[in-house]
């Protein structure tokens, strides 16, 4: 709850949502009424109650039903997560992104994210040649790692002083893993590739994959998806899998979450890249969107933008979401919305608390919220003692494997 006293949940609403709007002001050219809007949405934040949403778009009665569940109470006295998706969707209204002129459909947060693409495209290319002929393992290993602590930083998290400056070299970080199942993911698709050698033995022509389909849901722009897409050449190229889905979000969403457009955009700049490898991964990943291949799927949910927990995931989505074989699940976000964005005992076995989310499913999470579970008894003390601020200041992760 935004209620507790000294939360970081306290403190989203109170410095970091502020600073948000102040942030988007300064980096468009709004026109005066705009700017007014997102001023009046500032103060409704510091000494208001929550309002509804007063415009003429498609997804308008949804939000304002929950929002009438609140109805009365202010920013600092409803469940966080809530209040976190309400102001995203509550600053589009006032920026005007579903109303037609100027500035439908223009993302408020477009020049953070392409300052953020930039910086995470020129980092890649001081170490990508380097490990372009590992062997296929230890290249994946390394690839698993920089896809975890790429999600180090994002722009709506200013408390998180570390960023994911290192890249490709931080899976030496293994000391900051709090769960480490990386032997046994790689282990599921090494068992997959021997059993289909096995299944084709006797057609050596024949093409063996390790897995169909591996579904990435996504979180941020820059290092974070840009390792994603690094780690989806490697599996596609390397035929560990025939497919990997992205599952994307639908509209600007806290601040760098990836959008369709903007993997788009990445793509592009690394096709132009004047380092040649770089150039040739970026060649590889347009050519596995285009039709002909089709390996490389870029989708979107109104769910993914939501305030619902994935204990409500719409049942087209979640048959959707079962037909992978391996889901991976980035970032903060929606580690919450696995477990319902719940004050769960730091013990309590993830399994009790997933909401049957599809498996096998592998969770790859820096900490940057109030929430952790599946630690041994007495750990979370232990973490406390040495570091009080261990659950938000994304020092450590997890790469969490839960098989079938």
């Amino acid at each position: 709850m935004t209620s507790e006293p000294g939360s970081f949940a306290r403190a989203t609403i109170v410095e970091r949502k502020p600073e948000i709007i102040r942030r988007v002001i300064a980096d468009n050219a709004y026109p005066p009424e705009i700017v007014a809007a997102l001023e009046a949405f500032r103060d409704e934040i510091a000494h208001h109650p929550i309002m509804p949403l007063g415009e003429d778009a498609p997804d308008v009665d949804f939000w304002n039903a929950h929002q009438a569940q609140h109805a009365g109470k202010t920013w600092l006295d409803v469940p966080w997560y809530f209040a976190e998706t309400y102001f995203y969707r509550r600053l589009l209204e006032a920026v005007r992104y579903f109303q037609p002129g100027p500035w439908r459909g223009v993302d408020p947060f477009a020049p953070q994210k392409r300052a953020q693409e930039a910086a995470a495209i020129a980092q890649l290319a001081t170490v990508w040649p380097a490990i372009e002929h590992l062997p296929p393992d230890e290249r994946f290993v390394l690839l698993l790692h920089s896809a975890l602590w790429g999600n180090r930083a994002d722009l709506s998290n200013f408390t998180v002083k570390e960023s994911a400056h290192r890249g490709l070299e931080a899976h030496t970080e293994r000391s900051n893993l709090l769960i480490d199942d990386t032997e046994a993911v790689l282990a599921f698709f090494g068992q997959r590739i021997e059993r289909m050698k096995r299944i084709f033995s006797s057609n050596p022509l024949k093409s063996v994959q390790s897995v169909d389909t591996v579904a990435f849901i996504n979180d941020n722009v820059g290092a974070d998806s840009l390792f994603d897409l690094a780690l989806a050449d490697f599996l596609l190229t390397h035929g560990w899998a025939r497919r990997v889905v992205f599952y994307l979000k639908n509209q600007p969403f806290f601040v760098s979450d990836a959008m369709p457009e903007d993997i788009r955009l990445v793509i592009q700049q690394l096709q132009a890249a004047p380092e040649p490898t770089v150039a040739a991964l970026g060649h590889r990943l347009h050519n596995a969107l285009l039709p002909a291949s089709h390996s490389l799927l870029l989708t979107t949910d109104p769910f993914w933008t939501s305030c619902l927990s994935f204990w409500d995931l719409p049942p087209a989505l979640r048959d959707d979401l079962a037909r992978a074989d391996l889901r991976i699940l980035k970032g903060d976000v929606n580690y919450r919305r696995l477990l319902d964005d719940r004050h769960w005992p730091h013990h309590t076995p993830i399994e009790a608390a997933d909401a049957a989310f599809p498996r096998p499913y592998l969770v790859l999470r820096t900490l940057k919220g109030e929430i952790m579970v599946h630690l041994q008894p007495g750990q979370a003390e232990s973490l406390t003692t040495a570091d009080p601020t261990w659950l938000i200041n994304g020092k450590r992760g997890l790469i969490q494997f839960l098989r079938d």
